[in-house]
């Protein structure tokens, strides 16, 4: 079971001062910050997708990466672009989501072998678009259609025949990448039905799309009814799924891989679970930077708060947290001063319990992750992107050892046991 991490131009700068929050002059993001494969000892994860639409743009929505970044990429190709090492992979896609409003996928099969073939990917996804809306009650009137809206059906076409033409021009062009057929669905019969085609379309290889939003008993229920109409050589890939607790069930029904970002996102997007163990998830203390926050400047220039005092706030809870670090402040005076700058950045949260319980627990001072041996407890403040991105990090390192730690509990999972004895970690038998 492979993970691969869906890129979205994520680094740090090892240059980063956490105590005058400066960084190097000399300093060049694209030649000295680091991704998460180069931060870790081990990368994190087995390959990582990239969206042409992430790429390029599509139209309605602009391109995350700079003209110089798109021509280096195009030119010297995924593997040099992103420093990849021996063994891990790179996968392209479209970026569905990035289009799900357009009435029609904004490039054509050939635009995106040209991108794919360019880049020297490993694996290539056909175009495909995604169909916004899940009720398994519509097998019912399988495989009668009628019941089923328009719009979804119209969607699965176009996904259809574009993986229809995506594989003979991927035949014709003999292409150097693996292609997968994207199937899209709105229920369990839909989805095998879909893979039905993909397969008599030659498909191997069949990623399965459109499943973000589902709940787990959704998935599997797609998988299971998937499994009665898979050939024995058909493998599948997930977009955008993680299920770490459902890794055996995934392997039952011959899935693959999967990829996501959900593990980065939620250190700095989450309302609670941004710091991943082992065993549990923590609440990262909210510490904003009075110059960088959108709202305490408005507050500021409206006269609701004074600058002088905020920023005083902040340089004390900064450096009660530092001080307990080292031992020599106690855990309830530094809370009362991250609570006391909390009251005027978010007066109406109330988080003591959370932050009590992970300064008490000091989750970082056991983890032994390239990160939090390097920043300590700066991971789990939640300031600015070289906090949270390295929070990220290392919720990805987490996560990919939690993978493996599931996957050493299938039966001939010798590679995964061998992994999680590299990352230090007692395989569960």
């Amino acid at each position: 079971m492979k993970f691969f991490f869906a890129d979205s131009q994520d680094t740090v700068d090892p240059t980063f001062d956490f105590e005058t929050e400066t960084r190097a002059e000399w300093r060049i993001r694209q030649r000295d910050d680091l991704y998460a494969h180069e931060v870790y000892q081990k990368p994190p994860y087995d390959g990582i997708l990239v969206s042409k639409a992430m790429v390029d743009g599509n139209g309605s929505t602009g391109s995350r990466y700079s003209l110089a970044q798109r021509q280096r990429l195009w030119r010297a190709g995924v593997r040099s672009f992103f420093r990849l090492g021996g063994g891990l992979e790179s996968m392209g896609d479209c970026g569905a989501f990035s289009y799900v409003r357009e009435e029609y996928p904004p490039f054509t099969p050939d635009e995106v072998i040209d991108f794919y073939e360019n880049c020297k990917f490993d694996y290539g996804l056909s175009v495909d678009h995604v169909i916004l809306g899940f009720q398994p009650g519509l097998d019912d009137e399988w495989p009668e259609l009628h019941c089923v809206p328009e719009e979804w059906r119209r969607r699965q076409e176009i996904t259809l025949e574009l993986a229809d033409e995506f594989a003979r021009r991927c035949n014709i062009r003999k292409v150097h990448f693996t292609p997968l057929g994207v199937a899209q669905g709105w229920s369990p019969a839909s989805y095998a039905g879909a893979v039905v085609q993909l397969q008599a379309m030659g498909y191997k290889r069949i990623a399965l799309g459109g499943m973000v939003p589902l709940k787990t008993p959704g998935i599997l229920q797609c998988l299971d009814t998937i499994a009665s109409i898979l050939r024995s050589d058909t493998t599948l890939h997930l977009l955008g799924v993680t299920r770490c607790e459902q890794v055996a069930h995934f392997l039952r029904y011959h899935v693959t891989s999967f990829d996501s970002t959900s593990p980065l996102r939620q250190a700095f997007k989450d309302g609670k679970d941004n710091y991943y163990t082992m065993g549990r998830n923590y609440l990262a203390i909210r510490v904003p930077q009075t110059e960088g926050n959108a709202q305490l400047q408005a507050r500021i220039r409206s006269g609701e708060l004074h600058q002088e005092t905020v920023r005083q706030l902040e340089e004390r809870c900064l450096q009660a947290l530092s001080e307990y670090a080292e031992r020599r402040l106690s855990l309830d005076i530094t809370l009362e001063q991250v609570l006391a700058y909390e009251q005027v950045h978010h007066p109406k949260e109330n988080r003591a319990e959370a932050y009590r319980e992970v300064l008490q627990d000091q989750p970082w001072t056991s983890c032994s992750c390239e990160v939090c041996r390097q920043v300590g407890i700066q991971v789990i403040l939640f300031r600015g992107t070289e906090r949270n991105k390295r929070r990220g990090f290392h919720n990805l390192a987490i996560f990919y050892s939690r993978l493996q730690r599931e996957l050493a509990k299938t039966p001939g999972a010798s590679s995964a046991r061998e992994t999680l004895e590299g990352l230090g970690i007692e395989a569960v038998p």
